[in-house]
């Protein structure tokens, strides 16, 4: 029987590509989105992650195509940047309901259908901005943060139930993701490196990773008999972030500093 992946998030950019991966491998794939749409084997569900009635009901469709879900990636999300100061609490609130909420809701939809199965893997598409917060991009490191640790909480309350939890933290990957950002320069007056700060991210994504890698790196942690509870995407940022463990955490935000 081919095993069944759930991914949200997953009409462009890592997502798409990660779902592509998975039904050339043969699985059965469900993309839950907003505004995706079924092709090549793959099966949209309209969802907004937000919504917990909308997840459930997104999940509940899925049940009665598929008997199992084996692996769930939650994947969807989106970016803000602008000065902490200067941030609306409402912009900062959706960004937590999406990328935080939104894949909490996702995984108290699909866990009671993994536990009555006694497996499955539940992955996160986190950020290594999660471990090396970025200036002018506080909420959205603060938000893979909060996926990170309740990762890492959920891998131990469901482990008597055979199921694994793991994030991938990616590097700069080349997605959409760059422009859908939405953008605040208020307070620029004030903060006035905010635009070059955030333009000199921005060419780092552009010219960041194929998202195929990082479908690669899902693809490892849905099927590696024992995988670790973290992965980084890149090279580079695996460096940056054994650094970040081993140096003074003053030294290395100073140096972060310098780079925006």
């Amino acid at each position: 029987m081919n095993k069944t992946l759930v991914i949200t998030g997953g009409s462009s950019g890592i997502g798409l590509a990660t779902a592509t991966l998975f039904q050339q491998n043969g699985w059965t794939v469900y993309e839950l989105s907003r505004h995706g749409k079924s092709h090549d084997g793959i099966t949209h569900i309209d969802c907004d992650v937000v919504s917990p009635e909308s997840v459930r009901a997104a999940i509940h469709e899925v049940l009665q195509l598929s008997p199992t879900i084996d692996v769930l990636i939650s994947n969807a999300g989106y970016g803000i940047s602008g000065a902490i100061e200067f941030t609306s609490p409402e912009d900062a609130k959706h960004q937590m309901d999406v990328n935080f909420f939104g894949a909490l809701n996702i995984v108290q939809a699909v866990l009671p259908q993994m536990r009555r199965q006694q497996h499955g893997r539940i992955l996160f598409t986190s950020s290594v901005a999660a471990v090396l917060p970025v200036p002018y991009q506080a909420f959205y490191s603060a938000s893979k943060a909060a996926v990170n640790a309740m990762a890492l909480a959920l891998a131990n309350e469901v482990r008597p139930f055979h199921i694994y939890v793991g994030c991938l933290m990616p590097g700069d990957v080349a997605t959409g993701f760059t422009d859908a950002r939405y953008k605040s320069e208020k307070g620029a007056d004030v903060y006035a490196n905010i635009g070059k700060a955030v333009s000199a991210m921005e060419k780092d994504e552009k010219n960041g990773m194929k998202p195929e890698q990082m479908a690669g790196i899902f693809y490892k942690m849905a099927t590696r008999r024992n995988p670790s509870p973290y992965y980084i995407g890149g090279l580079p940022y695996k460096v940056f972030c054994f650094l970040n463990r081993i140096l003074p955490t003053r030294f290395v935000n100073w140096v972060e500093g310098t780079m925006y």
